[in-house]
C-alpha cells in the first residue's frame, strides 16, 4: 500500500522546492493538508530542512534529487512519486535560473549562458509536466502552476535569457492549459520585485535603497514576500477551479499602475 492510500491525503510536487518561492510553497501546501515532494538539484542541506519543516506541519515529505533539464533524471522523478505516493494533485514549476551578466553587456552573455538559462527555465517546466501528466490525469481535477516573472510580460532591468525565458514560460502555460483539460488546470504566477535572497543577489549594495524605491511606487506600498507568493500558488492550485491558462501578477499593483 502506499503512503497516499493509507493516508488519503493529496500529494503536490513543488520543483526547486528547498528555497524561496520553492520552500514557502512546501510549507504552504503541507499547511493545506498535502503531502510533498521537494525536488532539488544542488540543494540537498535546504531541501531536508524543509522537508523537516512540513513533517513537523503534519505532512510526508519526499526530498528527491533531479535536474530539470535531464528528462532521464525527471521521469524517474515522476515515478519514484507514483512509487511513493500513487498520485500527484498539484505540481509547481518553480525551478529556476538567471545570469549576473546585465542586459547592458550584450558581448558579457555567452551563448552557453543563454542555453542553460532556458533549458531550465523553459525546458525544464515542460519535460516535469509531460512527465507528471498521468499522474495528474489519475487524480483529475489537478492543477500544474508554473513561475513566470513581471519581466516576462513586460521590459524591466532584468537579464535578456532570463526575461525571454520567462515570457516562454507564460506562453507554454496557456499552451498547456489548451492541451491537458478538461483534467488538468495549468496557471501561472508572476511575481515582482521580491523581498530576499535572490533580489539581494541581483542588486547586490544597492538592495535596500532600490526595494524602498520600489515599495514606495508600489500601491500596497512594501514589495511582495515568498510566503505570500507561495500563498498565491497554493490558492491557484486548490481553489479557483474556472481559472485556467492565467498569469497573475503578484506586485502589490506596480505593473497595473506605472
Amino acid at each position: 500500500m502506499t503512503d497516499q492510500e493509507s493516508t488519503g491525503r493529496k500529494v503536490a510536487l513543488v520543483t526547486g522546492g528547498g528555497r524561496g518561492i520553492g520552500r514557502a510553497t512546501v510549507l504552504e501546501f503541507a499547511r493545506a493538508g498535502f503531502d510533498v515532494v521537494i525536488n532539488y538539484s544542488r540543494s540537498e542541506t535546504p531541501a531536508q530542512e524543509v522537508a523537516g519543516l512540513a513533517e513537523g506541519l503534519g505532512a510526508k515529505a519526499m526530498p528527491v534529487r533531479a535536474d530539470v533539464t535531464d528528462d532521464t533524471a525527471v521521469r524517474e522523478m515522476a515515478a519514484a512519486v507514483a512509487e511513493r505516493f500513487g498520485r500527484l494533485d498539484a505540481l509547481v514549476n518553480n525551478a529556476g535560473m538567471t545570469t549576473d551578466t546585465p542586459p547592458s553587456d550584450l558581448d558579457g552573455l555567452s551563448m552557453a549562458e543563454w542555453d542553460r538559462i532556458f533549458a531550465v527555465n523553459v525546458r525544464g517546466t515542460f519535460q516535469v509536466t509531460r512527465a507528471c501528466v498521468p499522474l495528474l490525469r489519475d487524480s483529475a481535477p489537478a492543477a500544474v502552476v508554473n513561475l513566470s516573472s513581471v519581466v516576462g510580460l513586460r521590459p524591466g532591468p532584468q537579464p535578456f535569457p532570463y526575461a525571454a525565458s520567462k515570457a516562454a514560460v507564460a506562453n507554454l502555460t496557456r499552451t498547456f492549459a489548451g492541451a491537458l483539460g478538461p483534467e488538468i488546470r495549468v496557471n501561472a504566477v508572476a511575481p515582482g520585485w521580491m523581498e530576499g535572497e535572490w533580489m539581494e543577489h541581483a542588486l547586490g549594495d544597492s538592495y535596500d535603497e532600490l526595494m524602498a524605491r520600489r515599495a514606495k511606487r508600489t500601491p500596497l506600498r512594501r514589495c511582495v514576500t515568498s510566503d505570500e507568493v507561495g500563498t498565491t500558488i497554493v490558492n491557484l492550485a486548490t481553489a479557483n477551479p474556472f481559472v485556467n491558462g492565467e498569469t497573475v501578477v503578484i506586485d502589490g499593483g506596480y505593473t497595473a499602475t506605472t
